[in-house]
Formats: structure tokens, C-alpha cells, sequence
């Protein structure tokens, strides 16, 4: 029996009022099936995260979200990450991850829900720009812009300065220059990362043949002038 239906019977035991049954597979789930339940984060977070019921697996992939974010965000679902749950992450001001890639991640995952989209940015018309950035409304503000590095800032968010409002985009560019100038814009505070040591995932469901995934090494937080306005 594959993951999914073990999943799907866990929900349908809980709907019926068979808690011991529900219980029962919701620990094999996380005892058995752990390293398939983290690549296929989206496909289970609303579903858990709306019910009151679950509170292990909640357990399980709260733990992720701050620990290992680039789990969730690499994983290979994260495209199809409802905006809901997009934004219930991205409000976290534990997610132990540079900001930057976070930023990186969140445009990658929208831009994912246009497939027509040219390739290159540059071919990219006023059109194309305007649908990214009503996508991505809600999501922007919770960027912490101010705490990503000048240079980084000018490689990687200019690029997509037109879904930004024009009063943010002038704020960024005006710190990156003058950290200590004043600004109209909402700073956020960065994010608290630490360097938890991530063990390797070894992989070996039926739905996976059993692979190592080497251990990524997570970056320490930069300490850039951008710290100094909280």
C-alpha cells in the first residue's frame, strides 16, 4: 500500500470517529514513511494544519519548518504549495534560512503557475511583470527585504523591481546606500537562524529507491548593516 492511501485512510479513520485507527497510522506515517511525508510537504500541510486533529504529524513538520526549511522549500512539490500555506511559512520569524533564498524560493514557486512565461527575464513584458506581482500580493510584505546584503539585493531583487511598489523599491535601494537614513517602509525583523546539524536523509520507500542525500550546510546568519534597523 503506497504512502498516499495510508494518508488517506488516516483521514477517513479520523472522519469516521476510529481514533485509535487514525492514531495508529498517523504514527506509522511519522515512524515509517517520514522521508516521503518531507518531499511531499504540500500535499499534506492544509489538510493537517485546517484540522484540530493530527497534532503529531503537526509536530512533525512544525519541526521542519523551523529547522529545516530548505526541506519544504527544495522539496518536490513546494511549486504546487497552496498561497495559504505560502504565507503562513513565510509569517514565521523562525524559519532558519538567509532571507535571500527565501525571496528566490517564493519566486520560484509563483512563477511555476505561469508555464508560459518566457524564459528569460528580459523578454518579459509589462503584463507578464503585473500577473507575477498580483500573485505574489499577499506574499511581498512578508519578505524582510532590509536584512538581505546591498549586493545581493541589486542581483538578485532588481530583476523583478516592477512587482515591487515603487516607495519599497526607492526604501531598499536608499538603505542598501544609507542603512542609517530614514525610511517609509515597514522593517520587518530578521529572522532568527541558528546551524542545527541536518542529518542526512536516506531515502528507501516503495515509491523511492533507497538513495543517501548528502547534508547541506546551512549558511550562518550575515552580519550586514541591514541588522542595524529592526
Amino acid at each position: 500500500m503506497d504512502t498516499k492511501t495510508i494518508y488517506e485512510l488516516m483521514v477517513n479513520a479520523n472522519e469516521l470517529e476510529l481514533k485509535e485507527l487514525s492514531r495508529k497510522l498517523e504514527s506509522y506515517l511519522i515512524e515509517s514513511k517520514a522521508p516521503w511525508l518531507r518531499t511531499h510537504f504540500s500535499l499534506f500541510y492544509r489538510s493537517i494544519f485546517d484540522s484540530n486533529e493530527f497534532k503529531d504529524l503537526k509536530n512533525f513538520y512544525n519541526d521542519i519548518i523551523i529547522k529545516y526549511p530548505n526541506l519544504i522549500f527544495e522539496s518536490e512539490d513546494f511549486t504546487s504549495l497552496q498561497e495559504t500555506a505560502l504565507i503562513s511559512i513565510l509569517k514565521r520569524d523562525d524559519l532558519n534560512i538567509e532571507e535571500i533564498k527565501i525571496w528566490d524560493y517564493v519566486i520560484k514557486c509563483r512563477i511555476a503557475q505561469y508555464p508560459t512565461l518566457p524564459a528569460d527575464l528580459k523578454e518579459w513584458s509589462k503584463d507578464n511583470f503585473e500577473a507575477l506581482k498580483i500573485t505574489l500580493q499577499q506574499c511581498l510584505p512578508l519578505i524582510r527585504y532590509f536584512h538581505i546584503p546591498g549586493e545581493i539585493v541589486w542581483k538578485k531583487i532588481k530583476p523583478y523591481k516592477k512587482i515591487l511598489e515603487k516607495q519599497l523599491w526607492d526604501d531598499i535601494i536608499l538603505h542598501s546606500m544609507s542603512p542609517n537614513e530614514p525610511i517609509t517602509s515597514l522593517v520587518l525583523p530578521a529572522r532568527i537562524i541558528s546551524n542545527p546539524d541536518l542529518p542526512s536523509r536516506t531515502i528507501s520507500t516503495p515509491e523511492f529507491p533507497s538513495r543517501t542525500i548528502p547534508t547541506p550546510e546551512l549558511p550562518s546568519r550575515v552580519n550586514d548593516p541591514f541588522s542595524t534597523i529592526i
